[in-house]
């Protein structure tokens, strides 16, 4: 049988009421609490402390606090007004208040089961809101990553195509030079035949027949327009070789320009090179290459500065210009022997970093390969061409 608690205390204003349960110093944690609109319940045993309301409270606003030694309720009436009691009559029947009871604990499980169902609501909605947050931030990585590919190849399309126009313009050029030196030997040839039909034939003035006088000599004298070419002008491509002419003429004033600037220093390839090497290690790659390039001005057949360039140019991202010099470089290593075949490798296997980084994986991988027959052992190597073949192979695939 509980013992009840009879020493408890009530307070009330118009709008509120307050009752102060005493505790009987048992500890917080050993308390149990209910209440409803009109049902209150302290339970902590052997005590016990229900009272039945004298009029509706609102319980959702409503406060309970336990602290020192005693539990605190603080309850706000649904109806302002003075009660001047706590409960309602003295005389309550008991099937009354079990009912209360039965109503305050099914009223206080259905508010448990609310706030369960809302905070699984919460938390859906914080997930929702999360997942959807995360995948904003990989849309707009998968753009940003997006773009900077497209920027790399609109980059790497135009150095081709920027490529292609200097090899272009290389081909017509050596095409001029052939035909130049072609002009030139047949007009070489011309003179040659004329020298010997000269040697050959006979003056018909000199001749004589017997009865008829000589003929006398005469001299006439030709004047012929100053040609820079051996061919006639008749025969000449006049425009084709003004433009010649000048280009040849605004290189030339070009060079002189430059190499008055220069100390006799400065015009000695190794020199230059050694610069160069200093300017590479420091990581001023633009200023290895100006270097690199004054030095191949004075020696270019020296393969080690094309190659160094090339390494300049890779870290630079410059990759036709890198293809370019390396294969430069391998032309100047031929023939292949034991010597160069260190350099022929640094320029093979520049050359194969080159065409990958230009997604030109094919022939990325001969260079490799070529590489590979220079040191068959070398591990690295070997690693860096079973990448490529499958990417080569992934990309077939898909």
């Amino acid at each position: 049988m509980p013992l009840l608690i009879r020493d408890y205390t009530w307070e009330e204003t118009e709008k509120m009421m307050f009752i102060t349960v005493p505790l009987k110093g048992v500890r917080a944690n050993k308390v149990d609490l209910l209440s409803s609109e009109e049902f209150i319940k302290v339970s902590f045993p052997p005590y016990l402390f229900e009272c039945l309301l004298h009029a509706p409270v609102d319980d959702q606003t409503s406060t309970a606090q336990i602290g020192n030694g005693a539990v605190v309720f603080k309850l706000k009436k649904q109806e302002p007004g003075m009660w001047y009691q706590l409960s309602k009559d003295e005389i309550v029947d008991k099937q009354l208040i079990k009912q209360k009871k039965e109503e305050a604990i099914q009223k206080n499980q259905e508010r448990a089961e609310q706030e369960r169902k809302d905070k699984a609501e919460k938390k859906r909605a914080s997930e929702k809101y999360t997942v959807n947050e995360m995948m904003k931030i990989e849309d707009e990585d998968r753009m940003r990553i997006n773009n900077i590919k497209e920027s790399e190849r609109q980059k790497a399309t135009e150095d081709l195509e920027r490529w292609k126009e200097e090899q272009r313009e290389m081909a017509q050029e050596e095409k001029q030079r052939i035909l130049e030196e072609k002009m030139a030997e047949e007009a070489r040839k011309r003179e040659e035949e004329r020298k010997q039909r000269k040697k050959k034939g006979k003056n018909i003035f000199e001749e004589t027949a017997e009865g008829v006088p000589r003929r006398e000599v005469g001299k006439i004298e030709v004047k012929f327009t100053k040609r820079i070419f051996p061919t006639a002008a008749r025969e000449s491509q006049t425009p084709q070789e003004e433009e010649w002419l000048q280009k040849q003429a605004d290189a030339r004033k070009a060079l002189e320009v430059e190499d008055s600037d220069l100390t006799e220093e400065e015009k000695n390839p190794l020199f230059m090179r050694d610069k160069a090497n200093e300017f590479f290690k420091a990581g001023n790659f633009q200023a290895a290459v100006n270097a690199y390039t004054t030095a191949l001005r004075y020696s270019p057949k020296m393969p080690s500065l094309y190659s160094n360039r090339a390494a300049c140019h890779l870290k630079l991202r410059n990759f036709f210009k890198t293809i370019e010099d390396c294969s430069k470089a391998i032309d100047l290593l031929h023939p292949p022997v034991p010597q160069n075949a260190a350099s022929r490798l640094k320029a093979l296997v520049r050359k194969g970093t080159a065409f990958c980084q230009l997604e030109l994986y094919v022939e990325g991988l001969q260079d490799y390969e070529c590489a590979l027959k220079i040191e068959p052992n070398n591990e690295q190597l070997k690693a860096d061409a079973e990448k490529i073949r499958q990417i080569i192979q992934s990309s077939t695939g898909s």
